[in-house]
């Protein structure tokens, strides 16, 4: 039974798992009957952050436009256009033996693209989640369901990874940004110009 998280909670991913590894993060959300003339293209990401939260480098900064990191520790699966469909739309590997000592927390982030241009927000966007798969058995271990607490915003927090006396957490942050991706790297350190 995965454990299912409310906005804030904290819980133990490696602690209860001995030997766990390979981790398939989901992201996933639906677009209310809504129509801005555009499709909706949300896009999730991962950063890596150290211990001051912010990326060490660009590299840092797993996406669409950067789909690994160089150590191999995270995976991004590829961009889903529209969100079709039931299921994760989009997918992160996140191999924990390959994040670099120097890395302190991955945080996970669904943000939509060009939402100025296309009018979008979050407050049209329903039923999203996060969920997170031991990969090796297939077995969901945490799901976040983020419920319908954003209006304007455009970009999310969904959730971090963290390192605590070497042992691996999960936190469930649901946090709302303005301004897109530009605002959350440069939240993270990451320079868009």
């Amino acid at each position: 039974m995965p454990i299912n998280l409310s906005k804030g909670q904290k819980v133990d991913l490696t602690k209860g798992n001995p030997g766990l590894k390979n981790l398939m993060v989901g992201l996933g959300w639906d677009v209310n009957a809504f129509d801005s003339g555009f499709d909706f293209d949300l896009d999730a990401a991962a950063f890596l952050l150290g211990e001051n939260g912010k990326c060490p480098t660009e590299k840092e900064f797993v996406f669409y436009g950067n789909l690994a990191h160089p150590s191999g520790s995270v995976k991004h699966m590829g961009d889903n256009l529209t969100g079709e469909g039931d299921g994760d739309d989009e997918q992160i590997q996140v191999d924990l033996s390959k994040i670099p000592a120097n890395i302190s927390k991955v945080a996970f982030t669904v943000t939509i693209y060009d939402p100025e241009a296309r009018r979008q927000n979050f407050g049209q966007v329903s039923n999203a989640f996060i969920r997170i798969v031991d990969e090796s058995n297939g077995q969901e271990l945490i799901r976040y369901d983020l419920g319908e607490d954003f209006s304007i915003e455009t970009a999310v927090v969904v959730g971090e990874l963290y390192r605590n006396n070497g042992e691996w957490k999960f936190n469930a942050i649901g946090s709302g940004f303005q301004g897109g991706l530009a605002a959350l790297c440069g939240h993270y350190g990451i320079d868009v110009a």
